[in-house]
């Protein structure tokens, strides 16, 4: 989704001049009345600063909402469908609230101050994105669990949950001097295992070494031993590339795994659909005020460009396929003669004359047009 908010002289008529943008672009666009309400403008060297201000807030705001999307998207695993119910402004659809947008001025009221207004969105996005963030926070940290879990019951026998391969006839239990470990020896260790477990400490039981199970890249051994070697036998058995799992039968294991496993996956589903909720409140909150950040930019830059009282048309242009150059040559051949304002010097407005010196130096900027405009790219979609 492509938009320019562009704003234009009104030569004292608002609607005329929309009325004849419309029928000049009608056959390259479709246009819509981009309402922008009248603020307290304080002084021009304010709005100067706060014209450079903007500029940054608009980056911030726009990398906010591409966040939103992109974590919706990873949730929804870049389901189209799903994802693009999910991206409502005010219940309507992103296309239908940029086109028929109105200023919210219960929540941010025109007799504030434009520094107070920018301050507020900015506020708004700050406190959503915290709050989105400390939400995911908690979510990574339950999906960690439970990857971790899975990993436990698909990994090899050197990570693999142990519980219900090593059975209570492997162990030694309930013994004050003796214990059995379980070590995981790779395959082309097994040799050098068998020749070597019962020398690697002192104290290790002869001929207790008992292959438990096998894998692709691991064998499984028991072996018993004292229980005062048992550190240092992991130790040695650690140098040998034996790896001495951690590892205590407890014949309710299995059950208590089961459990486990059952609440975490019910904890990651249940914070997954919190978030994708929070995520679709946030995107309409977030978007609504990058949309209103927009307006406040169109209003600031056509009081420096074109001067006060404020007299200006704003509207929403969107190009029809293949038509963007058409719009713009239209758009020149009507307002292109706004070029000439670089050349309007006052010595009243100095703040205005320094604005306009910034602008005369990008006069010859690809980006650079004589008519107000700022551009909103969306694309839910774009990989």
């Amino acid at each position: 989704m492509d938009y320019h908010l562009v704003s234009v002289p009104a030569s004292g008529n608002r609607q005329n001049t929309f009325q004849n943008l419309k029928g000049k672009l009608a056959e390259f666009a479709n246009t819509y009345s981009f309402s922008i309400p009248e603020f307290k403008i304080g002084t021009l060297d304010a709005l100067v600063l706060l014209s450079d201000e903007l500029v940054k807030y608009d980056i911030t705001f726009e990398q906010s909402v591409n966040k939103i999307v992109d974590l919706m998207r990873t949730l929804l695993k870049d389901q189209q469908n799903e994802l693009a119910s999910c991206l409502k402004v005010n219940d309507k659809d992103v296309d239908a609230y940029v086109k028929s947008f109105q200023w919210n001025t219960m929540k941010y009221r025109t007799d504030k101050s434009l520094q107070e207004t920018t301050e507020l969105l900015h506020q708004d996005m700050v406190s959503a994105d915290n709050v989105l963030k400390n939400k995911m926070n908690s979510y990574t940290q339950t999906k960690s669990a439970l990857q971790a879990l899975q990993r436990k019951e698909t990994g090899n026998l050197s990570v693999k949950n142990l519980n219900g391969i090593v059975k209570k006839e492997h162990c030694v239990l309930n013994s004050d001097y003796l214990t059995t470990l379980v070590v995981a020896v790779p395959k082309s260790l097994v040799k050098r295992w068998y020749s070597t477990y019962e020398t690697l400490t002192q104290m290790i039981v002869p001929r207790s070494s008992v292959k438990v199970a096998e894998d692709d890249e691991y064998a499984l051994f028991t072996v018993t031993l004292f229980q005062r070697v048992a550190e240092e036998f992991t130790h040695k058995a650690r140098e040998e590339r034996f790896i001495v799992r951690d590892f205590q039968y407890d014949e309710n294991a299995m059950e208590k795994q089961k459990k486990e496993a059952e609440e975490t996956i019910t904890s990651e589903r249940e914070q997954q659909q919190i978030i994708i909720r929070l995520a679709k409140t946030n995107f309409s909150e977030v978007f609504s005020s990058w949309v209103h950040l927009k307006a406040l930019r169109i209003f600031v830059e056509s009081v420096l460009r074109y001067g006060l009282p404020p007299d200006f048309t704003s509207v929403v242009i969107e190009p029809k396929p293949k038509c963007q150059s058409k719009v713009e040559d239209s758009l020149m051949a009507q307002y292109g003669h706004l070029g000439g304002v670089y050349g309007q010097r006052s010595k009243k407005n100095e703040a205005r004359d320094e604005h306009l010196d910034h602008e005369f130096q990008n006069v010859n900027d690809s980006s650079y047009k004589p008519w107000v405009q700022f551009d909103l790219h969306f694309d839910p979609f774009r990989k």
